[in-house]
This record gives structure tokens, sequence and C-alpha cells, in this order.
């Protein structure tokens, strides 16, 4: 990989909470040297003070923030943050995604987001979780049938876990996609809904084969739940992928 294994710090969100700068002090001491941030707007300047002096980059963020804030307002933020590649994680009603007016309406609102980002030399990406990929059109995901509707400059930030828990073959998924893919979020666990996860190469995810099938791909831990220590999964998904990537 060119780029460093990054990690989702929603992963941490209640150690951020209570401690974003010795949490982000103890990422970069367990070996991440690359983040992606998932609200841009708290307080950015102070965020990004802290990761340059831990020599930590920041090559993402999400930004749900684009919903309920002005544009131009967390634009500035993520400019401040230093990144520019911003993902939309959300904020559109499930039912979106099972009419083809629904994936109409949704493309047209990530296009209007990619206008206003392409003025301030940014990227906007899409991320999806399980209800993007249980509708199906002629057996093609509604995700697929987004990915058709999306403007040429719109990215893909694929979550694997959630793909093969909508019921994706996801290598398939991922070399069908192609190169509109950017980035991948890379998790484990059981591979079903409401139940914790497990660091990464500890669960039931086939996790070689699907970052086989997208190998160009940013690779980002984020584990939504996780039933033991957190920072000793963080620690064991890097290692893992880690020997993983050199093998």
């Amino acid at each position: 990989m060119a780029t460093p294994l990054s990690i989702q710090l929603y992963t941490l969100r209640d150690q951020i909470a209570a401690d974003r700068d010795g949490t982000l002090s103890r990422l970069a001491g367990i070996g991440y040297t690359a983040v992606e941030a998932y609200d841009p707007t708290a307080d950015p300047t102070g965020f990004r003070k802290v990761v340059d002096d831990l020599g930590i980059s920041v090559n993402s963020t999400h930004a749900y923030a684009l919903f309920d804030k002005e544009a131009a307002e967390v634009f500035d933020a993520i400019a401040t943050v230093g990144t520019d590649l911003v993902i939309i994680p959300g904020g559109i009603a499930h039912e979106e995604f099972t009419t083809a007016e629904g994936l109409d309406r949704t493309a047209a609102t990530l296009n209007g987001f990619a206008e206003k980002a392409a003025e301030r030399g940014m990227r906007i990406g899409y991320h999806n979780h399980w209800w993007e990929i249980e509708p199906r059109f002629d057996g093609r995901t509604a995700l697929e049938e987004l990915a058709d509707r999306l403007a040429p400059e719109v990215f893909l930030e694929v979550d694997t876990y959630w793909a093969a828990v909508g019921g994706a073959d996801v290598p398939a998924l991922l070399r069908t996609l192609g190169d509109r893919v950017l980035a991948l979020h890379v998790k484990d666990g059981p591979g079903v809904k409401d139940q914790p996860h497990t660091a990464v190469g500890k669960g039931a995810i086939d996790v070689p084969s699907i970052l086989a099938a997208a190998p160009h791909a940013q690779r980002i831990v984020e584990l939504d739940t996780c039933a033991g220590d957190i920072f000793e999964a963080v620690a064991d998904s890097l290692a893992y992928l880690t020997e993983l990537e050199r093998s």
C-alpha cells in the first residue's frame, strides 16, 4: 500500500470524548500513523496541532455535519484538519435505497455536495452500511445502482463488514465497483447485525480475499463496537493487517 493503514476515530469515540489528546497519543504509540476523523468541526485547530505533533496524517474524514451545518463552515474545518477526502457516512433515509426514484434523489444530494467540495479542491465520497446492499435491482445491489448515478468524481468508501452483512459477495462487489472505490473500512466480527465486533482477523470475515479484490484502496480499521478492550483490538487489527500486507 502506498498509503499507511488508517483508523476511523469513531472506533474510539468514547475514549476521545474523555481524553482526545491522550487517545491520539496512545494510537500513535500502537503504531498508527494515519487516521480518519469523524467530526472535523470539533476543534479542528486543536485536533490538527495534536496530530501534527504526533506525526499522524489525516487521510480522510467523515462529514455528517454537512447535513446540519453550513457547507462553508464544514469545509473550512476540513481544510484545517488537513484532508481533501470528505465522506458522507449516513444522513439519508434507508428507504431511499429501495427504489430507483430514491436512488436518483440520493445521487443528486451527493453530486450536489461534490460540486461544493470541488470549489474547495476536495472530493466527496459515500460510505455504505447494510441497507445499501440488501435491496436488489435485477440482481444488483442498491450501492451498484447508486454508483451508476454518481458524478465521476464521487468515490466510494466500502464498508466491507456491512457489505457482507447485507448479503454481498464482497470481493465480487469490489471488483464490479472497481476504481470508484478509494477506501475500505476493514472490520471483523460474527457477520451479523447488533453483535459486537472483534479485532480484524479474529472474526468470520474473509479479510484476505476482500483486500485482494481492491489492492489500491486505502485500508481503514473501524470497529463500531467491541466486546473486549478496544485498544487491544485496534492494536491486534494493525498487527494483523500489517502482516497480511507483507505476505
